[in-house]
């Protein structure tokens, strides 16, 4: 599906973390639900996005109007997070988020992804990143197999 020519992209904002939040809890839960169960409140998620995600990252929030329907943040040429809400999941919104991160990113994206998440390798594949390693799981809190990617600007 194409682009949703509705949905922008802009820089979020301390008032975004309840949002980004949610969209962080929701995500998860539906499309990982091989993860670990989540031991942390919803406050406890709110208090890390605006006192962690958006003080050590760069994080742009694809919005509707005023409604938050993903984010990403980067951390260096690192993609830490890509999240969309999953009502939302296959209308481009996710490609609008990656091509923000690749636009502030002249040296290329790395990004570390569970193995077992198809849907989401599927989709950096389609959008030109390779893997570089593959790791037992011991370098992540939920102790899953994941692999890392990167993308290269011209490749």
């Amino acid at each position: 599906m194409s682009a949703d020519s509705t949905a922008e992209v802009r820089p979020a904002r301390a008032a975004d973390a309840e949002a980004i939040a949610t969209v962080h809890q929701a995500s998860r839960a539906q499309t990982m639900p091989y993860l670990p169960p989540q031991k942390r409140t919803h406050e406890e998620v709110v208090r890390w996005a605006r006192e962690v995600l958006l003080q050590e990252c760069r994080v742009w929030v694809a919005v509707r109007g005023d409604e938050v329907l993903g984010y990403a943040a980067l951390d260096g040429d690192m993609l830490d997070h890509l999240y969309l809400r999953p009502d939302v999941r296959r209308q481009g919104i996710g490609t609008l988020l990656l091509d923000e991160v690749r636009a502030h990113s002249p040296r290329g994206v790395r990004l570390h992804v569970f193995q077992q998440n198809t849907d989401a390798r599927a989709f950096y594949e389609r959008h030109g990143f390779m893997v570089l390693d593959t790791n037992d799981g011991s370098r992540n809190m939920e102790n899953l197999p994941d692999m890392t990617l990167r993308w290269e600007r011209g490749k």
